[in-house]
Parts: C-alpha cells; sequence; structure tokens
C-alpha cells in the first residue's frame, strides 16, 4: 500500500472520529497487516480506543454491516458498528483488544503445555456458539450482500481448488498430470455439492479471527461469509494450519460440536460425518494457495511457514482416509498430495525454520522465464514483480464478451464452452495472431542478449473469460520452445479468495 493511501486512510478514519464523537483522537496506531487488503488502525483518546477500518472494497464492507446487523439482534459477540462512511471506505468498530484466542494458546503452548484445559474449554465455548451463527443467523441472514459469492457453490470450490493449483503447485514447480487433476476437482466438487448447504458458512473461521475478552471469545472477519455447508467452518477451526492442534483434540472438539448440533438439528450426525473429510481436505487446499499466494508471489515469506503445518493436517487426514471410506476417489490429487507429504521437497522445511525460495532446477537450455498473467483491468495491472520491469500488456476489451451471456458467468476462459465460444471468433483469432507475433519477435532478441524474465499480461473488464482464454492461448504457443521456462498466473482466481 502506497504511501499516499496510508495517509488517505488514516486522515479519513480521522475524520470520521472526529464526526462521530466531536474530538480528535488523540493517537492513531497502524495495526500490523492481516491477509488482507484491509487497513486496521487503533485510535485512543482519554476515555477509550476505537478500530478504525480502511478497505477499498465497498461490496465487502457492505457485508460486513449486513452481517453484522444480523448478528447484534441475536445477541451473538461481534463488535459493534460505531461509525460509517456512507460516501467513504472507512468506518469504526468496538475496539476487542489484542487477545486472540490463537495468541492465547500460542503463550500457553510456549509455557510447555500441549493443549491446555482453559484452551480447550475456550474452543468448547466457540464451537458451542457456532451453530448460532450457522443456523439461527443462516436463517435471518441477507445472502444478497453476500461477496465475492453469495454461496459456496461449484464456482467457489473450483476457485478454492484451482488457487491451489496455481498459486501452490506451480509457483513452487510441482510436477502433476493437469487434465487428470482437474477431473479429480471436478469430482470432489460434485461429491461436495451433495452436503447440505442451507446455513450460514463463515468462510474464515479460525482462531485468529475469535477474540478473547473477558475471557470469552467474541468473533471478527466473517465478511467473506455466504450460504453453505456446516462441515466447512468446522473443518477451518479444527485444521486451522498454525494452530495445529494434536488430533485427539480435534476428536473431542468434534464430538463437542456434533452434541451441541444435536440441539438445532436432531439426526444430522451421520450426514455431517460422510462429507465432512472431503471439506477439511478442500480448506486445506483453499489455505495452502493463500500461503503460496501470499509467499511465493507477494514475497511475504511468513506465510510459507503455515504450509508444514498444513501438510501435517494433509497427513493426519490421509490417516483416516486409509482407514474409512472418504466418499469419493481422487486418484490423482491422492497422489499429489502423497508425494508432498513424504517427499515435500527443498519448498518445505521444519515448522520455525527460515522459510527458503524453493530451489528449482532448470535445464541449462532454458534460458528466459516467460510470466503470463491473465487480470481484471478493475483491480490494475499486475506488477512485475522480478525487477526486470517492462514486458508486453494487451488489452482484450475489444474482443467478444462471453461474459454477456448468461451460460457464461459462471465459467471461466479455462471451461470449455467458453474456448469453443471464443476460439470461432475471428476478431480473436486476429487478435491472437497479432499479439503472438509481437512477443515473439521480442522472444528470440531477449534470449539472444541473455535476458532472464519477460512478462505478458492480458486484461479484460472482470478477468474472467477472455484475458484467461488468451492467457492460455499463449502458454499452449509456446510450451514447444525449449529455451522457456513459462509460468502462467490468473488473477481472478486470487481476486476472489480470503485467508
Amino acid at each position: 500500500m502506497g504511501e499516499k493511501v496510508m495517509k488517505t486512510a488514516e486522515e479519513q478514519i480521522s475524520l470520521l472520529f472526529r464526526s462521530t464523537f466531536g474530538r480528535s483522537p488523540e493517537a492513531v496506531h497502524r495495526l500490523a497487516d492481516s491477509g488482507s487488503d484491509r487497513i486496521y488502525f487503533r485510535l485512543t483518546d482519554t476515555t477509550e480506543t476505537i478500530i478504525g477500518v480502511y478497505n477499498e472494497n465497498r461490496k465487502e464492507n457492505e457485508a460486513f454491516f449486513s452481517f453484522t446487523r444480523t448478528f447484534l439482534q441475536l445477541g451473538l459477540p461481534v463488535p459493534e458498528i460505531l461509525a460509517e462512511d456512507a460516501d467513504g471506505p472507512v468506518y469504526l468498530l468496538r475496539d476487542l483488544g489484542d487477545r486472540s484466542l490463537f495468541s492465547a494458546f500460542l503463550s500457553r503452548r510456549k509455557e510447555g503445555a500441549e493443549f491446555p484445559g482453559d484452551i480447550f474449554d475456550y474452543y468448547r465455548q466457540v464451537l458451542k456458539i457456532l451453530p448460532v451463527f450457522q443456523i439461527r443467523a443462516g436463517a435471518d441472514i441477507d445472502y444478497t450482500k453476500c461477496y465475492p459469492r453469495h454461496a459456496f457453490d461449484r464456482q467457489s470450490m473450483l476457485w478454492d481448488l484451482n488457487y491451489f493449483k496455481y498459486y501452490l503447485l506451480k509457483l513452487a514447480h510441482v510436477p502433476f498430470d493437469e487434465q487428470a487433476l482437474e477431473e479429480d476437482f471436478n469430482l470432489l466438487t460434485a461429491f461436495l455439492l451433495r452436503a447440505d448447504s442451507k446455513y450460514f458458512m463463515y468462510r474464515d473461521f479460525q482462531s485468529r479471527n475469535i477474540m478473547l475478552v473477558e475471557e470469552e471469545p467474541w468473533f471478527i472477519d466473517y465478511q467473506g461469509g455466504r450460504r453453505g455447508a456446516l462441515q466447512y467452518d468446522v473443518a477451518s477451526l479444527l485444521y486451522d494450519a498454525k494452530a495445529d492442534l494434536p488430533q485427539g483434540f480435534r476428536d473431542e472438539l468434534l464430538a463437542c460440536y456434533l452434541e451441541e448440533l444435536e440441539q438445532y438439528l436432531p439426526g444430522k450426525r451421520t450426514e455431517f460425518l460422510t462429507f465432512f473429510p472431503a471439506f477439511i481436505l478442500i480448506r486445506i487446499l483453499q489455505a495452502m494457495g493463500a500461503y503460496g499466494y501470499r509467499g511465493y508471489y507477494e514475497k511475504k515469506s511468513h506465510f510459507l511457514q503455515s504450509i508444514p503445518y498444513a501438510l501435517n493436517n494433509l497427513r493426519n487426514l490421509r490417516n483416516l482416509w486409509l482407514k474409512k471410506e472418504f466418499g469419493v476417489e481422487l486418484p490423482t490429487l491422492f497422489t499429489l498430495l502423497d508425494n508432498l507429504i513424504q517427499q515435500p521437497g527443498s519448498w518445505i522445511l521444519d515448522p520455525g525454520s527460515k522459510i527458503q525460495q524453493p530451489a528449482i532446477s532448470k535445464p541449462e537450455t532454458r534460458n528466459l522465464t516467460i510470466t503470463i498473467t491473465s487480470f481484471s483491468y478493475k483491480n490494475g495491472i499486475p506488477p512485475d514483480t522480478t525487477g526486470h520491469r517492462g514486458g508486453f500488456v494487451f488489452d482484450c476489451r475489444a474482443l467478444p464478451n462471453p461474459g454477456r451471456e448468461d451460460r457464461f458467468k459462471e465459467l471461466t476462459g479455462l471451461d470449455q464452452p467458453v474456448i469453443a465460444f471464443l476460439e470461432k471468433e475471428e476478431a480473436v483469432a486476429r487478435f491472437l495472431r497479432n499479439a503472438t507475433a509481437l512477443v515473439e519477435q521480442s522472444l528470440q532478441n531477449y534470449l539472444d542478449r541473455g535476458f532472464q524474465h519477460l512478462q505478458v499480461s492480458f486484461g479484460c473488464t472482470g478477468g474472467q473469460h477472455r484475458s484467461m482464454f488468451c492467457a492460455e492461448f499463449l502458454k499452449k504457443k509456446l510450451e514447444t520452445n525449449t529455451k522457456l521456462t513459462i509460468e502462467v498466473k490468473h488473477f481472478y482466481f486470487a481476486s476472489n479468495q480470503t485467508l
């Protein structure tokens, strides 16, 4: 976030404070960055402290406001909204302090306790409250306010799975059969969609988003919530990577949740357990994609420290599905995960060790890396993080737009119906011939001069159809050149994620 934006954020929050309370804050302190693009400040004066939030994503803010009002009406422990700027990206919240369930657990663990009784009691309280969010509040939520999706549907699931593929597997240079993996993704998605999904899904239900106030749990960061299945949030909490809960305690806590669930939905236990392992799996894969994106792409290496813990969770889950029926056969995905668990490679180090970028062995003939990206102009042109700058940016917005037709709205440029639509358009073929010719003209020159990197970006309105199709087309056109290492990044998947 640029210095100018940071100054604007602080000024707007201070102005909202003054207009709300009739006085200026004595101090404004920026809080540490989280896994989102929101910026948090703590404002202090003589009487209290207040949290100020700067978030340019208005739709996400609207979702947070709507959910909060519903939760407060039911008496759920969430922060009160003290002020909203109707024309700006800032709002004020009641300050819940700095002590999260995660930080309390980490502090007790440093004292030598593996999973102390007081922490177990906090988790039990949390799981007792969770069904109220899911079922009671879920019946009153205005799902039209959800962002970016109204439900954890097929599209949401495929976003999560492709997030894992593009930002963990590909950026870490893990080999896999892409077509076979896509087939397993479709099988897993079809299985998950069989679960009852008419409840509120918190989405990012983890120990960092649960604050402890006077020894009681309070809940934050639910703006990514949507309609979905019960299992997802339980998986998020119990298989939170860095919390690294002992499996025995996970089993006890799951039993606590199921006992509480019985009070709301009698007889739900068997169905819940049928789908639970599959929801654990997709949550772990989504989280690993987020760690890869923040760590490998954004160069925030501390996020990579969570990958070994996520692999431990996969190992526990793998042991579980060897003993019990998993519910769906996923041969390619299971084999891939077994390889990650058993032979993680140099990009995975022991928890707590210094994390380094993955060691990548390149054949001597591969002298130039070309990074091909697709993006939405709404979010801006992707930066070149290699330091080389330059490269090509092609504007696809003049091409025929599949997004205008309802049958394509839930699909992307990777899906066959969209590919077929664009392949038959002469304007698309002419555009790609010209774009490819320009790129190829530079490639040989760059190779001769010993350049190491070239970035080529395709942008369209939403980054979902035309730009993604064009990026994949160029990849296929260039992949026969043995002197190139080709990376493809679709920012559409990253823009629809939360950590």
